[in-house]
């Protein structure tokens, strides 16, 4: 691996598919006109609580709202919600909308659609199914007003309705959330400041939204996710350019305005342009996971899914997949480094292949292709593949490495299949911080079994762990329960950090009003000229 150059490393089987400061806020002189935008991966799941994927959520902000939302500080603030009341023994909360709020289809947003939305959220989120756990009753009082009767403690409510990242909990007409969680919503109606323009949605070429006339935004500056959503320019093009020299050159001529993902050999190239502003949305980073399938061997042995422990090596995946030291940092926590839930506790020692070689012998381990998921067309997703690879090949391990799309991996890794009828074994997987940082957040460690996130890790003990984590309401409670939390995923894996590390994004400076925020945002810009 040392001997070939990064570029070179990255490209690999992609053919077979074919700064670290906030924007600065400036107010939008502008109204009318196109944003065209180059997305993180090609958009062909429409159903923001269907899945967790960044793209179909960056979807789903521009068409749906949410009752509240996360500033550009991540604090909590009504957006749908005008007021709301909570008892003094924080068990019973009312929760009343604001005027004006109206679905793509015309219809009102009622307390119902609101009730129904968050109840097919909760059986699929990872901090939504304990809050529904600890819900007695959720239901509307009238047509404005809804109300939360818990029956346990929870000190997390406002903070899972202003969920920033996957899954969010966006309000839907109540007729679409009553379809089942397990599956997709087939029609896109929401109540946010653009429409999803359906007849124009080319699936691996471009998707359309158009300015909603009917949105009513809050009467408040914007910051984040939060204050007023307001739609200045009157459509949105999405267009998927998954070649990065492709993009980088679109960007740089003039034909799209903004490049949300572009990987950091090509950000520093574009940092030197003086027409291009280059930054980064979320200084809090993002996680890389490698995550095993625990239903079938040899990772549903823990011994298996150590040796993947005792294997990785976060500098090599970094130095592969990142490169350049000012985006990335090597990090034991699984709640990320330099946020308040960092901790060492539980982590192994340095990197050695000879014992994850000697622990995929004790597993059990026949010898058996192990399918690899490989999305091609994402470049920390695919460079990330590549040195799993090449360091399983190293522990005795015989890899099947299957390049596809990143959507398509998407839809396979839902799959429960056996992993040679079309089902997997291992997934590359990247999580910003807000959705990794506290034990109830970071879907990766949910023991839920069958109901758990891609790859089914079921625990008991961490869901007693995480309920726990939930009740607590002393920092010192909680800073201990998020030690015993990693202590416990250390030892049976539910996934293996790869490492943490910063994403640029880019944008044309005739481009005004980009907000910072952990997910895209494209609504308070306009583009000038």
């Amino acid at each position: 691996m040392a001997r070939l150059s990064r570029r070179k490393f990255l490209i690999g089987a992609g053919a077979a598919v074919g700064a670290l400061r906030g924007a600065p806020f400036v107010h939008a002189q502008k109204r009318g006109g196109t944003i065209r935008i180059i997305p993180i991966a090609d958009l062909k799941v429409l159903d923001p609580i269907w899945t967790t994927a960044y793209v179909t959520r960056d979807h789903a902000y521009l068409v749906y709202d949410t009752l509240f939302a996360s500033d550009a500080s991540l604090q909590i603030k009504p957006q749908m919600v005008d007021k709301y009341s909570v008892s003094r023994d924080h068990m019973k909360w009312s929760f009343t909308l604001r005027d004006g709020l109206k679905f793509h289809d015309g219809q009102p947003v009622t307390a119902e659609d609101c009730v129904v939305s968050l109840q097919r959220w909760g059986q699929k989120d990872s901090l939504g199914k304990l809050l529904m756990a600890a819900t007695g009753k959720l239901a509307a009082s009238d047509k404005k007003t809804f109300t939360l009767d818990l029956k346990e403690p929870f000190g997390a409510v406002l903070d899972a309705l202003g969920k920033p990242s996957s899954n969010v909990p966006f309000i839907m007409p109540a007729r679409l959330a009553t379809t089942d969680a397990n599956e997709q919503i087939k029609e896109v109606i929401g109540s946010g400041p653009y429409r999803f323009v359906k007849a124009e949605w080319q699936p691996g070429d471009q998707v359309v939204y158009e300015r909603f006339a009917d949105y009513a935004p809050r009467n408040e500056a914007p910051s984040g996710a939060a204050g007023g959503k307001r739609a200045n320019v009157d459509r949105v093009i999405a267009r998927y350019i998954p070649d990065a020299a492709t993009a980088s050159a679109a960007l740089e001529k003039g034909e799209v305005d903004w490049w949300d993902n572009p990987p950091v050999d090509f950000s520093t190239r574009l940092e030197k342009n003086p027409s291009i502003t280059v930054f980064v949305k979320n200084p809090g980073g993002i996680q890389g996971w490698v995550r095993p399938n625990h239903l079938f061997p040899p990772f549903n042995n823990k011994k298996a899914r150590q040796a993947l422990l005792h294997m990785v090596d976060q500098d090599l995946y970094l130095q592969a997949v990142v490169g350049n030291p000012k985006y990335y940092r090597a990090c034991p926590s699984y709640f990320m480094c330099g946020l308040p839930t960092e901790t060492a506790a539980g982590a192994p020692g340095k990197p050695n292949l000879e014992r994850a070689r000697q622990l995929m012998k004790e597993s059990g381990y026949d010898g058996k292709p192990i399918v690899l998921l490989d999305a091609a067309d994402n470049p920390s997703l695919h460079g990330s593949a590549l040195v799993t690879r090449e360091l399983l090949s190293k522990i005795g391990v015989n890899v099947d490495l299957q390049a596809q799309d990143w959507a398509s991996v998407i839809a396979r890794r839902g799959k429960k299949d056996p992993p040679q009828a079309g089902g997997w074994n291992l997934m590359m997987a990247t999580w910003i911080s807000p959705d990794v940082m506290t034990p109830a957040v970071n879907a990766g460690l949910s023991g839920g079994c069958d109901k758990a996130w891609f790859g089914w890790y079921c625990s008991e003990q961490m869901e007693s762990l995480r309920r726990e984590w939930i009740r607590a309401t002393e920092p010192a409670k909680r800073r201990q329960i998020a030690d015993q939390v990693q202590t416990l995923a250390y030892d049976e894996v539910p996934y293996v950090p790869w490492g943490q590390y910063t994403q640029p994004t880019a944008y044309r400076k005739n481009v005004k009003g980009v907000l910072t925020f952990p997910a895209s945002l494209y609504w308070n810009v306009s583009v000038e000229g």
